[in-house]
């Protein structure tokens, strides 16, 4: 039997209902926006265009092409050896975030200029792309921060590069590896709300292992070392006791932080990380708190949010 060329046109519905990413990538559309992409794309098997997802340009190129098409952002240049992101699943986080801030009449998005939002991102990474997205999105402002100062570097350059973010876009280094907003929030700063997306192993060995894994389930063939499309330094991909410390760490922490920010995000990627997360909420006594499940494609993971 033949198979069924698919159409760019095809929704991946488990994405936001508001993101611009529920279609398949048009790779030909995102090719004109972006002609580095163009190298890449090649004609698989069954006859549909596609790119090589384990080959870290090409992911680099995407990834530059959909920024450039979907958010105008021309100049962008992420150093290899920091996170390259998928932008269809942050750009979910920040809609998501927003549907909260809606729901609690802290946003309006039919007039975003009414209510401004001032959001803390927890660990930007090189990449700033929360930041980017909230921006670009819904008009947000941001600060970022991060523990690795060649990554508050790599950021620096990318909001110098783009005037559209520079006003709206700080990105402050994090001198403190266990903290999260001491040393981050100043005094008199007040924040709508916190995002943050967590290193996900509990050390070197376990990233590199599960980064293995990742390429050889994308080529189907054994492989002996790692491409670092996915790579990242071992600050953005690990965590001594891995992403369930880290959030616990932060949940603690936030509570002494809850006059100057009304609620406070979490990605959470690891199921079995639930219960011991919804327990230290209940001991933090905190007042309010929700579980939204996000997905894309095979995909599951989902926010925590929090208030006091």
């Amino acid at each position: 039997m033949a198979h069924k060329k698919e159409n760019p046109s095809q929704p991946k519905s488990k994405l936001h209902p508001r993101s611009l990413h529920r279609k398949r990538y048009d790779l030909q559309l995102l090719a004109e926006s972006h002609p580095p992409l163009a190298e890449f794309i090649y004609e698989n098997e069954y006859s549909d265009l596609t790119i090589d997802f384990s080959h870290p340009r090409a992911v680099r190129a995407l990834n530059e092409a959909l920024l450039r098409h979907y958010y105008h952002i021309h100049n962008y240049c992420l150093p290899a050896k920091f996170l390259c992101p998928p932008i269809p699943g942050r750009a979910d986080y920040i809609h998501y975030v927003a549907d909260w801030l809606v729901q609690h009449k802290k946003y309006d998005i039919e007039n975003p200029t009414a209510k401004k939002i001032k959001c803390l991102d927890i660990g930007t990474g090189a990449n700033c792309i929360y930041p980017i997205l909230g921006t670009k999105i819904y008009d947000w402002s941001f600060v970022g921060s991060d523990v690795d100062a060649k990554a508050i570097e790599a950021a620096t350059q990318v909001l110098i590069s783009n005037k559209s973010l520079a006003d709206k876009i700080e990105v402050r280094l994090q001198k403190d590896s266990k903290s999260f907003f001491k040393g981050i929030i100043r005094q008199g700063e007040k924040y709508n709300v916190s995002i943050c997306n967590p290193p996900f192993h509990s050390s070197a060995e376990e990233a590199q292992k599960a980064n293995l894994r990742k390429i050889k389930n994308l080529k189907q063939k054994k492989i002996k070392q790692t491409i670092l499309n996915f790579s990242g330094t071992s600050k953005e991909l690990w965590y001594e006791g891995g992403e369930k410390k880290f959030i616990l760490d932060m949940i603690k922490e936030s509570k002494a932080y809850a006059h100057a920010c009304d609620y406070f995000t979490t990605l959470v990627s690891k199921e079995s990380n639930l219960r011991a997360i919804h327990q230290t909420l209940r001991d933090q006594k905190v007042k309010i708190s929700k579980q939204i499940e996000m997905g894309q494609g095979n995909k599951r993971s989902r926010i925590i949010v929090w208030g006091f």
